[in-house]
């Protein structure tokens, strides 16, 4: 009679908090956010339901690491196309085209996380967003590619207009993915000026 071994458990901290975070972003994928479980997400990351508890305090928690990682990934991508920009159009331009491109890309879990029946917490992700627009916007400020605008204002309206018209990309018959980037920075340009 031969014993079998369990698998050990001694895997990296690093590596069982990305198997906690992609077990539960596949569930909340499948299952939806209230219908999942801790001990489902415990089950598929192979892991113990303590380990669960020693990262999270409950699923909201897990919700909100999982819309942290989104956004850093989402943000960190655009601000990869910003940084050789000198100018703030040009800046806008890569951040209207990219921002479609990155939302596209993972736009089923972008609305898992922010759109579907979890909204049990505030947006902050949605400000950081923002932020990244109203630095572009003050650089085109001080270079006078533009006139003083009211920053706040104005970020959120380009904000929302690109994620209002994301949103609406399978229902267009006036743009799809491949335009709209360019569609948004031409108009936003025209209302910058």
């Amino acid at each position: 009679m031969t014993i079998q071994s369990k698998k050990p458990r001694t895997r990296p901290a690093e590596e069982r908090l990305d198997e906690l975070m992609n077990s539960a972003e596949k569930l909340f994928l499948s299952k939806g956010f209230v219908n999942t479980t801790v001990s489902e997400i415990v089950l598929s990351a192979d892991v113990a339901k303590g380990t669960f508890y020693h990262y999270f305090q409950s699923k909201n928690d897990i919700m909100d690491a999982l819309r942290t990682r989104y956004m850093d990934w989402y943000l960190d991508n655009i601000e990869n196309y910003l940084i050789g920009q000198k100018t703030a159009s040009s800046k806008l331009k890569y951040w209207c085209e990219n921002s479609v491109k990155y939302y596209v890309e993972k736009q089923q879990i972008h609305d898992m996380l922010f759109h579907d029946e979890y909204h049990g917490r505030a947006n902050n992700h949605e400000e950081r967003a923002v932020w990244q627009i109203k630095e572009i916007l003050a650089l085109g400020e001080k270079n006078k590619e533009w006139h003083p605008l009211p920053l706040n204002l104005m970020a959120t309206m380009i904000y929302h207009s690109m994620h209002a018209a994301v949103d609406n990309l399978s229902t267009s018959d006036e743009y799809d993915q491949y335009n709209l980037g360019d569609l948004l920075y031409q108009r936003f340009i025209k209302f910058l000026s």
